[in-house]
């Protein structure tokens, strides 16, 4: 009888299916397939991209149209001339016209008040009056003083920043 079984299991065909090599078979193919399909995302976000077309025109009308029309370009506000009297001797005095450039139109707003204006011109005449001829006669007393200005200035104004200071006019007697 049990040649009957040898002989059974040879024509029925008794091979043992091998599990872990349709596993494996199974596992590379599905890898494989994430694999080409990150490839082809990589390709699609990266190599396949290109950069859009902006022209300077483009850029312009965006820019006019993010902006309001009323508040756009330099703020420049131009204070009254001063005459005032330097420090130290001999006595001499500076006659001089100061041009504020803003940085946005909330300090031009607040600088026109006419307290701010008042303080604003008060503090110029103060630091005037404490330099000397000496102080301001070379280009580097100019921007000193320049600095000097901004930082009084800007000390006053609770929101708007100075940008720079434009002297129109210096003239020193």
């Amino acid at each position: 009888m049990s040649e009957d079984k040898k002989e059974g299991q040879a024509a029925g065909g008794g091979k043992k299916v091998d599990v872990k090599k349709i596993l494996t078979l199974v596992f590379a193919v599905v890898n494989l397939g994430v694999g080409g399909f990150g490839l082809f995302m990589t390709y699609q976000g990266t190599i396949g991209w290109t950069n859009p077309k902006i022209t300077e025109d483009d850029l312009k009308r965006q820019i006019a149209s993010e902006a309001p029309v009323d508040i756009v370009g330099p703020f420049i506000y131009t204070m009254d001339k001063f005459t005032v009297n330097l420090g130290g001797e001999p006595k001499r005095m500076i006659r001089l016209e100061v041009n504020l450039e803003l940085l946005d139109h909330e300090g031009f707003e607040e600088i026109i008040n006419t307290e701010n204006r008042a303080r604003a011109r008060d503090r110029i005449v103060d630091l005037l009056n404490s330099k000397t001829f000496s102080e301001v006669e070379t280009l580097q007393g100019k921007l000193f003083l320049k600095e000097n200005i901004a930082y009084e200035i800007n000390q006053i104004l609770p929101r708007g920043s100075i940008k720079d200071i434009y002297f129109t006019e210096f003239v020193v007697q």
